[in-house]
C-alpha cells in the first residue's frame, strides 16, 4: 500500500472537507485515517491516505488547485518522506 499525508489549513469555511473528500474519491483515493480541528476560526485537517490506485502528481496537483479554490492550503507528501521529515 502506498500512503501519502495531506494537510489542509486556512480560514474556516462552509465545505471545506466535503470538497476535499469528493476530489479524492473521484480519483480513487482510500482515507484511511482524519482529524480536523478548528481554532479561533482556523480550520485545520490531516489526513493519511491510500495512493495505490491513483497518480499521485496528479493527486498532489489536483489539491493545491482545489485549495485555491476554496481559500486554504493543502500540501500532500508521501508517508516516507513525511516520515523522515518529521524525525526527530
Amino acid at each position: 500500500m502506498k500512503k501519502a499525508i495531506i494537510t489542509v489549513v486556512g480560514k474556516d469555511t462552509v465545505g471545506i472537507i466535503a470538497k476535499v473528500c469528493v476530489f479524492l474519491a473521484e480519483n480513487n483515493v482510500n482515507i484511511l485515517d482524519i482529524s480536523q480541528t478548528i481554532v479561533d476560526g482556523y480550520f485545520n485537517m490531516m489526513m493519511v491516505v491510500d495512493v495505490t490506485n491513483a497518480a499521485f502528481d496528479k493527486i498532489c496537483d489536483g489539491l493545491t488547485a482545489t485549495g485555491e479554490e476554496i481559500g486554504v492550503v493543502i500540501h500532500c507528501q508521501r508517508e516516507d518522506i513525511f516520515n523522515k521529515m518529521h524525525r526527530i
